[in-house]
């Protein structure tokens, strides 16, 4: 089970069909890091946790602007010098939409790391 792309498609899902928000189970510290990244990005709305005894859930509240987003799987290493190139892949255009990538530094957007100049494995795809 891959949490992390359960949670994207949901939240696809859920945006596909006009929905205001939606219901991520269960909850985990990588979405909360990506659910971040995307309220940062402006691609979705607020976000809260609710402890229901279990592993938790998030409560996304959705503002119409994702088209795609996925989890990359295998989680492909990707260098500094490639990022350009995964981002020619996963991407539409360039400057539009963000990859998130795992760090050493965090959990972080392609951009960032080029100006971090770090690599890591890439994990999701947003646009």
């Amino acid at each position: 089970m891959d949490n992390l792309a359960n949670a994207l498609i949901n939240i696809k899902n859920a945006e596909a069909i006009g929905k205001k928000e939606c219901i991520i189970k269960p909850a985990s510290k990588i979405i909360r890091e990506i659910l971040k990244i995307m309220q940062a990005e402006n691609y979705i709305g607020n976000f809260e946790y609710i402890e229901d005894g279990k592993a938790g859930i998030y409560k996304v509240s959705l503002i119409g602007k994702i088209n795609d987003c996925k989890a990359i799987k295998p989680r492909y290493s990707v260098s500094v010098d490639e990022i350009r190139k995964w981002e020619r892949r996963y991407l539409p255009a360039r400057g539009l939409g963000i990859l998130i990538i795992s760090t050493p530094k965090g959990i972080m957007t392609h951009k960032e790391a080029f100006q971090l100049k770090t690599g890591g494995k890439l994990l999701a795809y947003v646009y």
